[in-house]
C-alpha cells in the first residue's frame, strides 16, 4: 500500500515514513500543499497523511479541500491544535479523521486501519485527477483548463463550476445543485447566477450553444450536463 506522508518539518517526515515502512507500507513524502496535490496526482496513494498547518499556502485545510475536489483517497489530518473548532474545520475539508499531535505510530497505525476499513465499504466514484473532453482538459489537481493545449483563464467561480459538472459526466445538475455546490445553500435560489457564468464559462471555451454544443449541454429550466458531442 503506497501512503502520502505530507508535514513541513523534515524530522516528522522522516519519522513518519520510517515508522510506516516498519509496518510494510510504502511511503512517499511531500513539504508543502503543492507538492502534495502533485503527488496525489501522479502517483495515486492509497491514504494520506496530512499535517493542517504546512507553513505556506496552501495550508492542509486548502490541500484537503482541493483532494476532494477530484478524488475521495483517505485523508488522516494531523496537527499540534486538538480543539474542537480545528477538528470541525479539517473535517468539513474532507477529512477521514484527526489525530492531535504528539501521538504514537501504534495509535496513527489503528486509524489508518479504521480508516481504510470503512472506505473498503463504500462504492468508489472517485473521478480522474484529468478529465479530457475533445480538445478540453482539466487538470483538477493543478486547477488548469486548456482547449486544444492553449489555456484558459477562469474565475474561480467559472473553475468551481465547470469542475462541479465536469466530475459528474452525463448528470444532469440542477442550478439549485451548482448554486449550492459553488456557492453555498443559502444561494439555491439565485439561478440567474449559474446562467450569467454558465455563458461566460462556453465563451472562454469557444463554444456557442446555439451551433456547437461540444461541452456543456442546458437542460431547459433545470440545470446543465457535462458532454462530449462529437
Amino acid at each position: 500500500m503506497l501512503i502520502l506522508v505530507v508535514d513541513d518539518e523534515p524530522q516528522i517526515r522522516k519519522l513518519l515514513k520510517t515508522g510506516l515502512e516498519g509496518y510494510g507500507y510504502q511511503v512517499i513524502t511531500a513539504a508543502n500543499g503543492q507538492e502534495a496535490l502533485t503527488a496525489a496526482a501522479q502517483r495515486a496513494p492509497e491514504l494520506i497523511i496530512l499535517d493542517i498547518a504546512l507553513g505556506s499556502e496552501p495550508d492542509g485545510v486548502e490541500v484537503c479541500r482541493r483532494l476532494r475536489e477530484w478524488s475521495q483517497v483517505p485523508i488522516i489530518m494531523l496537527s499540534v491544535r486538538g480543539d474542537e473548532k480545528t477538528k470541525v474545520m479539517a473535517l468539513d475539508a474532507g477529512a477521514d479523521d484527526y489525530l492531535t499531535k504528539p501521538f504514537g505510530m501504534e495509535e496513527l497505525r489503528a486509524r489508518m486501519q479504521a480508516v481504510l476499513r470503512r472506505v473498503a465499504l463504500e462504492p468508489s466514484s472517485s473521478p480522474a485527477a484529468v478529465v479530457r473532453a475533445g480538445a478540453l482538459e482539466i487538470d483538477l489537481a493543478n486547477r488548469r483548463v486548456t482547449v486544444a493545449g492553449v489555456e484558459v483563464h477562469l474565475t474561480p467561480i467559472e473553475y468551481d463550476i465547470l469542475r462541479l459538472l465536469a466530475t459528474h459526466p452525463g448528470k444532469i445538475m440542477t442550478h439549485q445543485s451548482i448554486l449550492a455546490g459553488v456557492w453555498g445553500p443559502e444561494y439555491r435560489d439565485m439561478t440567474h447566477y449559474v446562467r450569467i457564468y454558465v455563458n461566460q464559462i462556453r465563451k472562454k471555451l469557444g463554444e456557442n450553444p446555439a451551433a456547437n454544443v461540444r461541452y456543456i449541454l442546458n437542460e431547459p429550466g433545470i440545470g446543465y450536463r457535462f458532454i462530449d458531442v462529437e
